[in-house]
């Protein structure tokens, strides 16, 4: 059985010469210059021990014995203790400074600041190392590096539209299938996303906890929902990818809005339906409006579309809308179970009218 503190490592070995110098000061019959006369040595060679730059032999330990009465096992423990610490103290620097060499290579090719302002970092140099490693799934810096080499580029097209940083990019995704690995949710079964799509419907409709109650209603259906903070130059809106046995959505919550927060989930659902589902190795990052010159992109897009409001409803729609009006927008919306917020941002998309003005509640709530 392992004995309590056995392996604390002390900040500094304790010599026993610190036991000789307290000894001789709560001892009024004898100094140092006495006691180096009853041992036989010269007051500077006791002295030496006392200030712990010789060690204290089993000679010594005998003498001792008889002067301070303090047995002599006592005392060559104590060396043997003081010798055993400052082996592991050594070795702890050891350990402190490749630590810190690692950790200047780490920050090289890690936002360490962003997983710090999160909370995954604490004050400990080798805990933070050990959860850099656990978050991009790697166990050296050396896999490290080449893992950032490697996937920096592998899950985005890049867009002309925005700045990307290919590492934050990799970080993103990296801390995304690391948080979805932590997750268990009940089995996936494909033929169940139709059913699924209209109960996400009726969430967004209701606009009331929604990512909370999203992510229960996904993770009842065998899908994993993480919410990534925002990353400088990481224009993302969603991701899709498989973790172990199930597929996971992450998204960062870019913009607060019930219409992007919607079409965001049912674009990575389509995904899911139209593309992971045969194919588990794939993964889809979705860069923010960057959907034009990719076909499976478009796919999703579709599968969104429709699942958002269905072609019948949104034809139903169009024959009583004859132009954009904030309260025949509501009353639609409430006829169908769409949000409004939802249908308006369809109705924008549709006829490219941005500018239009609207009092409609957009939040995502």
């Amino acid at each position: 059985m392992t004995k309590p503190n056995q392996n604390i490592v002390p900040f500094e070995a304790t010599h026993p010469g610190i036991l000789i110098k307290d000894e001789l000061e709560v001892r009024e019959d004898i100094n140092q210059k006495d006691l180096a006369k009853e041992l036989g040595v010269k007051p500077s060679f006791l002295n030496e021990i006392i200030k712990g730059k010789r060690p204290l032999t089993a000679d010594f330990a005998v003498v001792l014995e008889k002067i301070f009465g303090i047995p002599a096992d006592y005392w060559m423990k104590f060396q043997i203790q003081y010798e055993i610490d400052k082996a592991r103290v050594k070795q702890k620097n050891i350990e402190k400074i490749k630590n810190i060499e690692i950790w200047n290579i780490v920050k090289k090719y890690v936002p360490v600041k962003y997983f710090k302002k999160h909370k995954y970092l604490t004050d400990s140099l080798k805990d933070d190392i050990n959860k850099i490693f656990s978050i991009y799934n790697v166990d050296t810096v050396d896999a490290l590096i080449n893992s950032v080499a490697k996937n920096k580029f592998a899950f985005y097209r890049k867009s002309k539209k925005f700045q990307i940083d290919e590492t934050n990019m990799f970080a993103w995704s990296a801390l995304a299938s690391y948080e979805a690995y932590r997750q268990k949710v009940n089995t996936f079964h494909l033929e169940n996303m139709d059913r699924l799509c209209n109960e996400l419907n009726k969430i967004f409709f209701k606009n009331i906890d929604t990512v909370q109650n999203t992510k229960r209603i996904l993770n009842q259906y065998g899908i994993k929902f993480i919410t990534v903070p925002k990353l400088e130059k990481t224009p993302i809106d969603g991701y899709s990818f498989w973790s172990n046995n199930n597929p996971a959505i992450a998204i960062t919550l870019r913009y607060k809005r019930i219409d992007n927060f919607a079409f965001t989930i049912l674009h990575e659902i389509g995904h899911i339906v139209l593309h992971l589902s045969k194919n588990k190795n794939e993964a889809f990052i979705d860069i923010y409006k960057d959907h034009k010159n990719s076909i499976v992109e478009k796919e999703a897009d579709d599968f969104a579309q429709n699942k958002l409001i269905p072609p019948d409803i949104w034809n139903k729609i169009l024959e009583n809308l004859i132009s954009l009006n904030d309260n025949k927008i509501i009353e639609l919306g409430n006829k169908f179970g769409i949000n409004p917020a939802i249908l308006l941002g369809r109705l924008n998309f549709e006829t490219d009218n941005y500018a239009y003005k609207t009092k409609i509640d957009k939040k995502l709530r």
